[in-house]
């Protein structure tokens, strides 16, 4: 009961999980940028300007500045905010708001029909994104599939001992895990990227890898890496293709 207190409720829940049979009871830890929607399209852009902005405001720098500490904290930590948060002392939640404030309506793009795809496929559903919550949720209710997820995890519910941890660290995911009461083997992570991927192997679940060209460095991997168990396009794809998965 003790360890069940320490994993405190830190997801942002949407609404009262539902019982699968027991063939289909996957849990689907979705990813969201370039894997529910088209990210690459118009919203790295803003996202970009935005974290840029909120890096040279916090810092007192110019955007040149800016851009090197947003892309150096990047490649060390795989988010920005957690460098601005180590070594400048930011307010992880303003630094969040600010570098992803913008409307996401005009630069949505995504399959049609996604809330009916996913209401198809059988197990429960758990956004997992390294991006804040409020962009998030923002994203899905544009999309009309917030209610198809049982909870919403952001970047801010990302620490362990009160450190950012982030995907692809395995640790996290057997933390995301432990809190929705499911064993590593029945879970899948649905991804568009291999690194985040491989973390997830670590940590003994199913992958999904949905291929974007849109993906950073994803040119350099057009084929299978052996921690992939399923590559798709699309939700669509992984409808139709998804039988590997339920053994």
């Amino acid at each position: 009961m003790l360890a069940r207190r320490q994993l405190s409720r830190p997801a942002a829940r949407v609404r009262r999980s539902r019982r699968e049979p027991a063939d289909e009871g996957l849990l689907w830890l979705f990813d969201l940028d370039n894997t529910l929607h088209d990210t690459s399209h118009a919203i790295f852009p803003k996202i970009d300007a935005g974290m840029t902005r909120a890096v040279s405001e916090l810092l007192d720098v110019d955007v040149d500045a800016a851009n090197e500490y947003r892309t150096r904290y990047w490649k060390r930590y795989g988010a920005t905010v957690i460098g601005m948060v180590r070594h400048h002392g930011a307010d992880p939640h303003r630094f969040l708001h600010r570098s992803h404030d913008f409307d996401v309506k005009p630069l949505v793009r995504a399959e049609k029909g996604l809330a009916g795809k996913l209401k198809r496929l059988p197990g429960r559903k758990v956004l997992l994104t390294n991006a804040p919550l409020h962009y998030a949720r923002a994203v899905l209710r544009h999309l009309g599939i917030l209610q198809q997820f049982d909870a919403l995890w952001g970047i801010e519910q990302m620490r362990l001992h009160g450190e950012f941890r982030p995907k692809p660290s395995a640790a996290l995911l057997r933390y995301v895990l432990a809190h929705e009461g499911v064993s590593a083997r029945r879970a899948v992570l649905v991804e568009d990227t291999l690194e985040n991927l491989r973390g997830a192997r670590r940590a003994g679940l199913r992958t999904v890898h949905v291929y974007h060209p849109g993906t950073p460095f994803a040119r350099a991997h057009r084929h299978r890496p052996g921690y992939v168990d399923l590559r798709v396009n699309c939700v669509t794809d992984l409808l139709l293709r998804r039988r590997p998965l339920r053994g």
